[in-house]
């Protein structure tokens, strides 16, 4: 008889577990609470658009590619990839906008005309972040983070001084540019992590070769494709998604988890996998002996930020936006302040808007817009429709302002989403969107664990463990867990 598996959650993460385990003739369900798959990454349809509710960002194609690669299968057998060029627009204030090229060449270009002399220091800068980007990837990200003697190799041990693991990015950045505009580009690809620049580990420049020199590419239809790839493997692969229910318990009677107890039934389980929030499964489905973690312990962890997200269709064409628009138009220091070290509501916030519809036409009605706007939150703030309301008409007045135009009077859908809906519908701790900041004190073994030291046969995967927050990192966490499992429960 195969092992059964019971994987909680059909994110990025629990459908790469579920995949490798059936791969390798284990007996898999994945159980969602959600009635659609994909976890933050679902969609939905509304008035003829067609709306990605989390990531919009594909980065790292190599991941993507080397996760279908394992099975046989490639990318482009469940969607096509465009590379964005620009990759994105920077609005810095009125009539100041900085388009950011595909290429290497075409960036030193534009940094060279930004800051004279500047395109030398950005090769060097992007020549170090390569071997971070390399050895990260190659010796870090791949493994279960178990114990620190993993990390106690030689070469990576030598590594970690040339890695930057000990100093600041914004230290680091400051060190080769002084010009704002080019500095504030290279520290956007880190608000996202958990801290701000100061304090976060200047290893993480490799997410800048992520964005410069491996591209910034859009799954063709909408970055739900990929997930319906997923899905269409998975279950090609004999994995069974139960949709629309939800997990109430995980039964542990002696240090061994024996079934898992939802809202519908019961199922027989040798191994479950918590690919749900972590903290949930552990705090809410685990009866308190056989949890590892204390409530003061959760409480002491650094969230990556939660988002003020609006999914909005427009009636008409817009002038003056990209895919990608970051708004960065008020000060970057005093938001970043705002999320990570004195959480409030932002004074005048930074935000992002994506306009998938200027690539894909499939994701709106002819002549329409689909706009996507984020507003990085710091996590666990109140939330009320009052103060979605104001801050929607914050960032739109900046919009129509910056791009000339008169957006709201044209909005025929909107919808919002924050902490509350993230809580709601992921049971996300804190309402964080984007998980486990990457803080150094928060990094590899020092995550909660992918195994648990209390249930013999209980692991979590996601962005609330190892390797961390953002889409390849979950994409690869999946592949982690399942290799640990076929190791430890094959027989």
């Amino acid at each position: 008889m195969a092992r059964k598996v019971i994987v909680i959650g059909s994110g990025f993460s629990g459908l790469a577990t579920a995949s490798c385990l059936a791969k390798q003739g284990f007996d898999v369900t994945i159980l969602e609470k959600n009635t659609e798959p994909g976890g933050r990454a679902r969609k939905f349809e509304a008035e003829g658009f067609t709306f990605d509710m989390g990531p919009s960002w594909y980065w790292m194609p190599e991941v993507f590619e080397e996760y279908f690669n394992l099975f046989g299968k490639k990318t482009s057998d469940y969607y096509q990839l465009t590379r964005l060029d620009p990759s994105y627009r920077i609005f810095f204030g009125e009539n100041d906008e900085l388009n950011v090229p595909a290429g290497v060449e075409a960036l030193c270009e534009m940094f060279e005309l930004e800051e004279p002399g500047s395109s030398v220091k950005l090769r060097q800068f992007l020549a170090e972040a390569k071997y971070k980007y390399e050895v990260g990837m190659g010796e870090f990200v791949r493994k279960p983070s178990l114990s620190i003697m993993e990390f106690a190799d030689r070469r990576i041990l030598a590594s970690m001084f040339r890695l930057q693991m000990f100093s600041s990015l914004s230290a680091h950045v400051r060190s080769l540019f002084t010009n704002k505009k080019l500095i504030e580009l290279l520290e956007f690809p880190v608000l996202f992590l958990g801290a701000t620049p100061e304090n976060t580990p200047a290893m993480y420049s490799l997410m800048n070769y992520a964005d410069m020199a491996l591209g910034t590419w859009y799954p063709m239809g909408g970055m739900a494709k990929i997930i319906e790839g997923m899905v269409s493997l998975a279950q090609e692969l004999g994995v069974k998604i139960q949709l629309g229910e939800e997990v109430k318990q995980i039964y542990v009677p002696n240090g061994h988890a024996t079934k898992v107890i939802t809202t519908k039934g019961e199922y027989a389980a040798d191994v479950v996998v918590g690919g749900a929030d972590y903290h949930h499964v552990e705090q809410n489905l685990l009866d308190e002996r056989v949890r590892q973690y204390s409530k003061k312990y959760w409480d002491k962890r650094v969230m990556a930020p939660s988002s003020l997200l609006f999914y909005l269709g427009v009636n008409k064409r817009l002038k003056g936006l990209l895919h990608h628009n970051l708004f960065f138009d008020k000060d970057f220091k005093k938001h970043a302040v705002e999320i990570y070290d004195q959480p409030a509501w932002p004074t005048e916030p930074l935000f992002y808007v994506c306009a998938p519809s200027v690539t894909d036409p499939s994701v709106a009605p002819e002549g329409c817009e689909n706009l996507f706007v984020l507003i990085p939150l710091a996590p666990n703030l109140k939330d009320t429709e009052a103060l979605r309301e104001q801050y929607f008409n914050v960032v739109m007045e900046r919009l129509e302002n910056l791009t000339g135009q008169n957006i709201r009077n044209s909005i025929v859908y909107k919808r919002s989403f924050a902490h509350n809906d993230f809580k709601a519908d992921y049971h996300a701790f804190k309402g964080n969107a984007y998980g486990l900041a990457n803080t150094l004190l928060q990094t590899a073994f020092l995550k909660p664990r992918i195994k648990s030291k209390k249930v013999n046969n209980l692991y979590y995967t996601g962005q609330l463990t190892a390797p961390g927050p953002g889409v390849p990192p979950s994409l690869i966490s999946g592949q982690v867990v399942a290799e640990l499992i076929i190791k430890e429960q094959k027989n």
